[in-house]
């Protein structure tokens, strides 16, 4: 959330920026822990982006009813120019988490119902490996100290979630100094 904050006050072209979630916690609108809710509260009713542009993932639908109205969301949305994620302790990202279905086949749909998160709550819905990986570039922020197993099995090439996340630009990653291996 600091990262929002301190976008906030850097001066942008936000009438050109188009926001997208990666996933969402099925949850009420206004729910704490949607992340819709924190991104709104910590950067986008800070700064001069149209409402319109701004699409939030109707979650309190519960995963399958929300995962389809998503889909049909982002089948008029080509190529991101810039998807934002993290690493989870497990190396998941976004809510694509091992042992799950993570959509990286071709024909995958964009969004998938998440049934069983192995973090609370059990019911999300996520944008695909497939969909997330349809991007320009991607960044990936990784803080707190929890991280740095999933950091070290990740350089080592292990198959996470994580891993399946591809850019055709390419991808940068920002460790915090307690999320490094190395740290």
């Amino acid at each position: 959330m600091e990262l929002y904050r301190m976008l906030a006050v850097e001066p942008m072209h936000w009438y050109k920026w188009h926001v997208y979630f990666g996933d969402e916690r099925c949850l009420p609108p206004k729910h704490p822990d949607r992340n819709s809710f924190q991104a709104m509260q910590a950067l986008l009713t800070h700064v001069p982006i149209s409402v319109e542009n701004i699409f939030e993932p109707p979650a309190e639908l519960g995963p399958v009813e929300a995962a389809s109205r998503y889909n049909s969301v982002l089948a008029k949305v080509g190529t991101f120019d810039l998807v934002l994620l993290g690493v989870g302790e497990d190396g998941h990202t976004a809510s694509l988490f091992p042992g799950h279905e993570i959509g990286d086949i071709k024909d995958a749909p964009s969004v998938l119902p998440v049934f069983d998160a192995p973090k609370q709550p059990p019911e999300r819905i996520s944008l695909s490996a497939q969909r997330l990986s349809r991007t320009q570039e991607v960044l990936f922020l990784v803080t707190g100290e929890g991280k740095r197993d999933a950091v070290s099995r990740w350089k080592k090439g292990e198959d996470l979630p994580v891993s399946r996340i591809q850019a055709e630009k390419g991808i940068t990653v920002f460790v915090e100094e307690a999320a490094s291996p190395t740290g």
